[in-house]
């Protein structure tokens, strides 16, 4: 019985190492839920672009987003296409996975991530040689600042 426990953690050990999980990383990301219209084409791009970085996806489909961003605090002027939350978070339009993960690990205490907009080049807005665009942390206080630039020579 002993042998058998030991080849099973073994063989984990193996598994968690050979796919790139390092130690203190959760294996489950949460939820993201997604409000978006149903006839919009880049959201779902962006669906698929944050379900291949593994991320679990719901998704609603709504004639109007506005009162979800705003019961989620989301200024018009910070506004784009869906809203998403996860694990306490917003996240407005098209930012890309890897920003959310960061948000997820860091903690920091803000509202959320926003790309305003529709950013050429973002995820779902594919586009070749497309300028540089930003993701914006959203403050509680509604003050934002650069979280992270994304495009063109970066």
């Amino acid at each position: 019985m002993l042998k058998r426990r030991s080849a099973a953690g073994l063989i984990m050990a193996f598994l968690l190492v050979a796919g790139g999980v390092r130690a203190g990383e959760s294996l489950e990301l949460p939820v993201l839920k997604v409000w978006k219209t149903p006839s919009c084409g880049c959201c779902g791009k962006w669906v698929r672009h944050m379900e291949a970085a593994g991320f679990r996806v719901e998704v609603t489909d709504l004639d109007k987003v506005d009162p979800i961003k705003k019961a989620n605090g989301v200024p018009l002027n910070l506004a784009s296409c869906h809203t998403a939350t996860v694990g306490g978070y917003v996240i407005e339009g098209h930012v890309p996975a890897s920003d959310v993960r960061r948000l997820l690990k860091e903690k920091p205490g803000i509202l959320g991530l926003t790309a305003p907009g529709m950013p050429a080049g973002s995820p779902g807005m594919d586009a070749p040689g497309a300028p540089a665009y930003d993701v914006l942390s959203l403050g509680k206080d509604g003050k934002t600042t650069v979280y992270a630039t994304h495009g063109g020579n970066n």
